[in-house]
Parts: C-alpha cells; sequence; structure tokens
C-alpha cells in the first residue's frame, strides 16, 4: 500500500492542530488549578452532573460523557468524593450500578468556577475566531467526531437540553 503523504497545506493544519490539543489543555488546567484547584477534567466531571437531571448520573454514563474510561474516572471521583464535591451511591432501579450525585459544596463549586472557566474558554477558543469559524468549527469537530466516534457516543450533548 502506498502511503498517502500529507501535502503541505495539510501538513501545516495538522501541526497547527497538534499544537492547539497540546497548548489548550494546559491552559485550562492552569486557569483552573490556580482559580478553583480543579483539574479540567476534574471540572468537566462536575460539569456534565450538574446538567443532568437531580444532578445525578450513572457513573457509566458520567464516563460517557466524558470520555473516560471507568478506571480513570472512579479515580477522579473518588477524589472528589473525598473533597466533598460529589457522591456515590447504588442506583435505585439497579442495585449493581453505581451512581454520582453532586452534593451541594459540588454544586456551589461549579458555580464557582463556572465564570473564569467561560471567560478562560472564551480567551483561547471563542473570540479568537469570527462568529462564522465558530460555526466552521463545530462543523469540522462533528466530521471528525463522526470518524473517531462511530457509534455517536461523544456527540450527543445538545445545548438545548439544558
Amino acid at each position: 500500500m502506498d502511503t498517502r503523504w500529507l501535502t503541505p497545506e495539510q501538513l501545516a493544519a495538522w501541526v497547527r492542530l497538534t499544537a492547539v490539543l497540546e497548548l489548550l489543555p494546559a491552559a485550562l488546567d492552569s486557569q483552573l488549578r490556580r482559580d478553583a484547584q480543579l483539574t479540567h477534567f476534574d471540572y468537566y466531571v462536575l460539569a456534565m452532573l450538574s446538567e443532568a437531571p437531580e444532578r445525578t448520573l450513572r457513573m457509566t454514563a458520567l464516563a460517557e460523557r466524558t470520555t473516560a474510561t471507568l478506571a480513570r474516572l472512579s479515580h477522579v471521583v473518588a477524589r472528589l468524593e473525598q473533597r466533598g464535591l460529589l457522591e456515590r451511591f447504588p442506583c435505585p432501579a439497579d442495585r449493581r450500578a453505581t451512581n454520582a450525585r453532586l452534593t451541594a459544596d459540588g454544586w456551589a463549586k461549579v458555580q464557582a468556577t463556572a465564570p473564569g472557566h467561560v471567560e478562560t474558554v472564551r480567551e483561547y477558543v471563542v473570540d479568537a475566531l469570527t462568529p462564522e469559524q465558530v460555526t466552521q468549527l463545530g462543523e469540522i469537530t462533528e466530521a471528525m467526531l463522526r470518524r473517531l466516534d462511530p457509534d455517536g457516543l461523544y456527540r450527543r450533548y445538545d445545548p438545548d437540553s439544558r
């Protein structure tokens, strides 16, 4: 099989995307660690719970929403549980499953943390783009996710459902 090498334009786009994939998580983590003593993933877990009905999700559903393995999620949830930001309990509908629920302190943490996080997202992503480019970014990431996530597990987010 012949290798389909990238054109110079494709290579330049790929190198820039790789730089964003490396630099953006560090920038998000830096702000959240400084302002809220959370990693970006910690905050993402709390945010996904904050948007769920009764601020509760099964651990498997939370893993899907956060694109995490259950092992990674369990480790992070245990740490957040020790801090009193969420709690785990048996699922009433299926005792074999475990639910995670945001506590009152967790909800307060999300509310206090969200403004600074949104400002950081705006600074590094949204405000760097025109409205047309934001639309294009949505379309581009959707196209990439169709390949990376053919079952659509990570493309189910609907901001209108909040």
